[in-house]
């Protein structure tokens, strides 16, 4: 008998330590961690993913949830009910409570149709391509029920593809494979494409980078191209299928030069340009964006827009320090770039590192490069990459554009 099995009651019990912090898990805090949880025999014994009803320290139940014991994060809040039945209706439950939020943001299929914790499934993540959706699954309770949630997946939103991407960094921490699946139907054998901002982006679901496509800068994508004046000479470094790139050429950009060490990812940018009518305009520079940055400058070449979209350089609090130079040094070889009166966009994927390290590394970097500038904007991830105020690491993205001297 497996734990999906067992009847609720039957359910085994994991009880939070004495003067542990019960009081955040009631107020909607979604994970335990290891050292405050009570680890004995049997509580080691459960495998990756078990369910199981958590207790505080004094045997009140606080909700049913999920159990690693190989994993820091030791359990994860599944639902306030301890006897709830996870079953396809419960997942049809979740997944119907954030298809209604995307179906009101959106006028098309395409965007983050689950975002972890914040939509109530801890630790998956779900993009939507049209009739193509990307599964996630981050966390071992989700590979145990993964049978359950593609056939929801498949009832709620009529998706003829479901896909399973296992690149996840925290899949490795969770103890899981990095095996690919197609779970449902077949595999796409050219790009997406995806209309955004006014252009199209091409998004490998089977071999690019996570999903395939990095909805979350969508907002982030139309502030810059507000910036944008006819003609304008826009640059765009770490910019995978051409982000950045592709909404100013959108807005009126006369040419836009994206860089990035992928060529496979600059093939895709390169295939979105022709696509949006923009081919002429656009340029791929290939190579480890620090060195072309600083080429660039040697060539004396300078941009009306500059754009920095790099990767998580903080993925965690032990990289944070490491990662806020990085940050500053990309500022620092940008903003020489930037023509007087123009503008740099600079974004963060580093939860570890807050909106104020984030913004302060940036205003050194800048100074370092000999610049002054006005902070105009901050930005974030698009609202189908809702926020849960009670866990910071999921408003991991920032965007802080400065407008130079």
């Amino acid at each position: 008998m497996t734990d999906t099995d067992l009847s609720p009651l039957a359910r085994p019990r994991v009880k939070m330590k004495p003067k542990s912090n019960a009081r955040a898990i009631r107020h909607g805090f979604p994970w335990v961690y290891a050292n405050e949880l009570v680890t004995d025999r049997r509580t080691k014994k459960l495998a990756p993913g078990s369910l199981a009803v958590l207790e505080d320290e004094g045997g009140i139940a606080l909700g049913l949830v999920a159990v690693n014991p190989e994993s820091k994060i030791i359990a994860r809040m599944l639902d306030r009910d301890a006897q709830a039945q996870i079953d396809v209706a419960w997942f049809v439950k979740r997944l119907e409570r954030a298809q209604a939020l995307r179906s009101q943001l959106y006028d098309a299929p395409f965007y983050r149709l689950v975002h972890a914790e914040s939509d109530g499934l801890p630790g998956v993540v779900i993009d939507r391509f049209g009739a193509a959706c990307v599964v996630q699954p981050n966390a071992a309770w989700a590979e145990a029920h993964l049978a359950a949630l593609t056939e929801a997946l498949a009832q709620v939103t009529g998706c003829e593809v479901i896909l399973k991407n296992a690149s996840g960094r925290t899949r490795g921490l969770e103890g899981l494979d990095d095996q690919n699946a197609v779970l449902k139907g077949t595999a796409p054998e050219d790009p997406v494409p995806v209309g955004m901002n006014g252009a199209t982006y091409m998004a490998d679901l089977t071999g690019g980078q996570k999903t395939g496509l990095f909805y979350d800068q969508r907002d982030n994508h139309a502030f810059a191209a507000r910036l944008v004046a006819p003609g304008a000479e826009v640059l765009d470094v770490f910019s995978h299928v051409g982000g950045f790139g592709l909404a100013m050429l959108a807005a009126g950009a006369g040419r836009a030069t994206c860089v990035d060490g992928s060529a496979a990812a600059l093939e895709l940018a390169s295939a979105g340009a022709a696509a949006s009518g923009h081919g002429d305009r656009f340029e791929a520079r290939q190579g480890d964006a620090f060195d072309v940055l600083a080429a660039l400058a040697t060539e004396g070449v300078q941009y009306d827009v500059v754009i920095c979209d790099p990767p998580a350089f903080a993925p965690s609090k032990q990289a944070l320090e490491a990662g806020l130079r990085a940050y500053e040094r990309v500022a620092k070889l940008a903003a020489p770039l930037v023509k007087p009166g123009g503008y740099l966009g600079l974004c963060s994927c580093s939860h570890a590192a807050d909106l104020t390290l984030f913004r302060n590394a940036s205003a050194r970097g800048i100074g370092r490069g000999g610049r002054r500038g006005q902070l105009l904007h901050t930005g974030y991830a698009g609202a189908d990459h809702p926020q849960l105020p009670q866990l910071a690491e999921s408003g991991y993205l920032k965007a802080v554009f400065f407008r130079l001297d």
